[in-house]
């Protein structure tokens, strides 16, 4: 897993949100932006991780960030899980891992001793200019926006 670290400028990516409309890094230029990678929409773990940045968004905004929730669920998927729980944010459904892979949080994951390839639960906040300011690798997703603004 070759993961992007802080200090690291992020390649341009292009991916579909939940709506089918193609989403690029390139429109966030100027703005600092989270992106928060989970593995599967609708699940426990990644529902309130979801919640908790939904619930807490007013707060994000007026701190000067986008946010993009990012998994490789389908952009149906995507947007039932947007519309059951209200997200103001955009989900991107990287069916073809081009966003995954960009930022490298695909890889081996261990669940009751089996292993598995899969999504790594990561956040990257990324400055104005396409720079990672920091990676948060241990998200504790009911209090996911703390650690953020920590």
């Amino acid at each position: 897993m070759n993961t992007l670290k802080q200090g690291d400028h992020v390649p341009n990516f292009s991916s579909k949100d939940e709506h089918g409309n193609l989403v690029s890094l390139s429109d966030f230029k100027g703005k600092k932006l989270i992106v928060f990678f989970y593995p599967k929409a609708n699940t426990p773990g990644c529902t309130a991780e979801a919640c908790n940045l939904r619930d807490h968004y007013k707060i994000l905004k007026e701190r000067g960030y986008e946010l993009l929730g990012v998994s490789a669920d389908t952009s149906k998927q995507q947007l039932k899980f947007k519309d059951k729980y209200k997200f103001p944010f955009a989900l991107l459904a990287d069916e073809d891992k081009t966003v995954i892979n960009v930022f490298g949080v695909w890889g081996s994951k261990k669940f009751m001793g089996r292993t598995y390839e899969g999504i790594h639960r990561m956040t990257f906040i990324i400055d104005e200019n396409g720079v990672v300011e920091r990676v948060i690798d241990k998200v504790k997703t009911k209090g996911h926006t703390a650690q953020i603004l920590g």
